[in-house]
């Protein structure tokens, strides 16, 4: 194989299509190297081998590989050239950066058959000298999706590729491969290759929202939005486009409140006015296993946009805001109505114990926000990528906290109780260990509140996420004060005591009617339990529910000895442990069938209806979310929703936040949240997706749905 060019030379590049349907010959060739001679040097540098799955050459072997061992009509499918080079020897990104030339593929398919983009993996730096190429070593992936037509006739289908490379070490060869993969028409089962294409669907940069660019003396600044700013270890842009930036300059990192600032060095070409910067942000953080690596597709307009969260100040009011309307979701009611009974009782017997009531609950609801702030950003610390509701994730703390609603409705239903009540409830009330119940009643109202989200709360907390430990405390804080408000005003402000309800017998009816949403609660989250673990995890749960009624019974019948209950208490503790650590995880993720429209939600599919020119609607939800369920229920599957979803082509997708699942968290952070519900709606065509508000109503869907098939750019979201 003879020698055709040294890779270190002038910056001079030719860069081609990016291996879309069909191809183009668009190319801008370096100006010294025309193009006839270089398509010339392919010819002669490469000898033409039959058309097969496998070419191989003396640098590399070259295979058109499939995901599935059969073509199923209409259902779109991954294939891949996939290339193992010799070491020593890459070859070259879409943009190969100050020299090298982007690998080209010209498909050749059946009638009826369309094919997407080359899916580009993140690159690597090749430093060259002075030089900065861009590309893969060792072996490189160029992914596509196929898809067939919805008829098919019985037998076989031939999928051809004509593909074009170039491969370097301290030479370049260009060289070329004809393939051929033949597959029969049937079932798409998958191949050996399924779990590289998964692997390969992991790696594909996902989108970040809320980039912008704009320009600075000798260079420009790129303004990232909605990525965690925690544990970076090194962050690197790859641009799209040839010239735009000095590929081998530094790039240098900076905070900026909520954002990642990178001073970039212009290139030759350099960037237009209104022109969008396209590329890939390599991250790298150091994690409690060692580094790992993440990468971001980046569509930044020429000016950097208002920040995709907010700022201190507004963060603060948001949480809040988020907190005080938390007292109005579903998930809180039944710990809440505790405390007004609590309430009632203080106000009129004794305002002062009234006012230290409500301090107390508000201290147990302030140090448990605390608490779980300081545990989540430990996590996330570790690398762990977790969000709002991490704790619901895990079968065993769901378990334990579903007998722990079934044994607060037992004492409220009067089945047990320790004398002066855990709760401060009855003559407890009247004592000093009332306040202890306020307290403890705080914790759990923070416990409990966790499977809901009220509005404003996804943008505050996205915020104090990315933010360092003393403000996202005192944002978590801010949340839990917002959410103790209301109780906190009623006890101090002694007017609003004359419209609260004289304590009487109704009170004891009241207390006992209130179990029963605790009962209601317990089974939910058994129903959640089911859709975490297998079989015998819902067994050992159910176990433990019988073995709480048994507690209660035991502590309601016997003799009231304080050495006979504390006894039986640590036994029933030590017991339900043991069998909280034998609740484990399912093994593998559940993958559902379509249902109702819905498809579960992956990047690649996504990709694939996009690249089809489907609007596409996500629904980031888990089972344990009640503002979730409710939202499916009041506005995401109302008739006029879905009749309106189908006459205007909306693809809809389901990702099911309901088991922890690091790469949806890393959707969730990259639109500045930390927690479900969120909606994306994706307009046809490239364009961004709008964020819907964390609570919909029917006529908010219908709008959004109207106005983003209507081409019209209207902006929705948690403001």
């Amino acid at each position: 194989m003879q020698r055709v060019f040294s890779t270190v030379r002038p910056k001079a590049r030719a860069f081609s299509d990016d291996g879309g349907a069909g191809g183009t010959d668009g190319q801008h060739v370096r100006r010294w190297f025309g193009p006839w001679l270089l398509a010339l040097l392919v010819a002669l540098s490469a000898g033409v081998q039959a058309a097969g799955p496998v070419v191989t050459t003396p640098h590399l072997r070259a295979e058109l590989v499939s995901e599935t061992v059969a073509v199923t009509p209409g259902r779109p499918f991954w294939v891949a050239l996939r290339f193992t080079l010799q070491p020593g020897w890459h070859t070259y990104w879409r943009n190969p950066g100050d020299s090298g030339e982007a690998p080209r593929i010209r498909w050749t398919l059946p009638e009826g058959f369309s094919t997407g983009e080359i899916q580009w993996l993140p690159p690597q730096r090749l430093p060259v000298g002075p030089l900065m190429n861009h590309g893969y070593s060792g072996e490189a992936w160029l992914p596509v999706v196929i898809t067939p037509p919805a008829r098919l006739e019985a037998g076989a289908v031939t999928l051809r590729a004509a593909a074009t490379w170039l491969v370097c070490k301290e030479d370049c060869i260009p060289e070329r491969g004809e393939f051929a993969l033949t597959l029969p028409v049937g079932s798409g089962a998958p191949t050996a290759h399924a779990p590289l294409f998964e692997e390969l669907r992991s790696r594909l940069p996902k989108p970040l929202s809320g980039a912008g660019w704009q320009a600075a003396e000798g260079g420009l600044r790129l303004h990232l939005s909605g990525l965690s700013l925690t544990n970076l270890r090194e962050v690197w842009f790859f641009a799209e486009d040839y010239g735009v930036l000095d590929h081998a300059a530094e790039q240098v990192a900076k905070r900026a409140d909520t954002r990642l600032v990178l001073e970039l060095k212009a290139g030759e070409l350099g960037l237009q006015d209104g022109q969008t910067l396209r590329g890939v942000l390599v991250v790298q953080r150091d994690g409690a296993a060692g580094p790992f690596t993440e990468a971001w597709a980046i569509a930044a307009g020429p000016t950097p946009p208002a920040s995709a969260m907010p700022g201190p100040a507004l963060a603060l009011g948001m949480a809040l805001a988020g907190g005080l309307l938390l007292n109005l979701m579903p998930c809180v009611f039944p710990v809440l109505s505790l405390k007004a009974l609590q309430l009632v009782q203080h106000t009129h017997l004794d305002p002062l114990r009234a006012r230290l009531g409500g301090l107390a609950f508000t201290a147990g609801v302030l140090l448990s926000c605390l608490l779980l702030a300081g545990v989540l950003l430990a996590l996330r610390a570790g690398g762990a990528a977790v969000g709002w509701g991490f704790q619901l994730q895990s079968p065993a703390f769901v378990a334990l906290l579903a007998w722990l609603m079934l044994a607060l409705g037992l004492w409220l239903s009067g089945v047990w109780g320790l004398g002066g009540a855990w709760m401060g409830m009855g003559q407890g009330l009247t004592t000093r260990g009332g306040y202890a119940g306020s307290f403890f009643t705080g914790v759990l109202a923070v416990v409990v509140a966790t499977p809901c989200t009220a509005p404003f709360m996804g943008a505050a907390l996205g915020y104090a996420l990315v933010q360092p430990a003393a403000v996202a405390l005192a944002v978590f804080a801010m949340l839990g004060l917002g959410l103790a408000l209301p109780w906190l005003t009623l006890a101090f402000v002694p007017v609003l005591g004359r419209w609260l309800p004289r304590p009487g017998v109704w009170m004891e009816r009241f207390k006992q009617a209130m179990a029963f949403p605790l009962y209601a609660t317990a089974a939910w989250l058994v129903w959640v339990l089911a859709q975490q673990t297998d079989a015998d995890g819902l067994a050992l749960a159910l176990a433990g529910l019988v073995g709480v009624g048994l507690l209660a019974w035991l502590l309601g019948t016997g003799p009231r000895s304080a050495w006979r209950n504390g006894l039986l208490i640590i036994l029933g503790l030590v017991l339900l442990a043991g069998l909280a650590r034998g609740i484990a995880p399912l093994a593998e993720p559940t993958h559902t069938t379509a249902t109702d429209g819905w498809e579960p939600y992956s990047a690649a599919r996504l990709a694939e209806l996009r690249a089809a020119g489907r609007p596409v609607l996500v629904n980031f939800t888990a089972a344990w979310c009640i503002t979730c369920k409710v939202n499916e229920r009041t506005a995401l599957e109302t008739p006029r929703v879905r009749l309106a979803l189908a006459e205007a082509g909306v693809a809809r997708l389901v990702a099911d936040w309901t088991r922890h699942d690091p790469a949806l968290t890393r959707v969730l952070e990259s639109f500045g949240r930390s927690g479900v519900p969120l909606y994306l709606l994706y307009p046809a065509g490239d364009g961004a997706p709008r964020v819907l508000p964390s609570v919909l109503t029917e006529s908010l869907v219908l709008d959004q749905v109207r106005s983003a098939t209507a081409g019209q750019d209207r902006a929705g979201g948690d403001r």
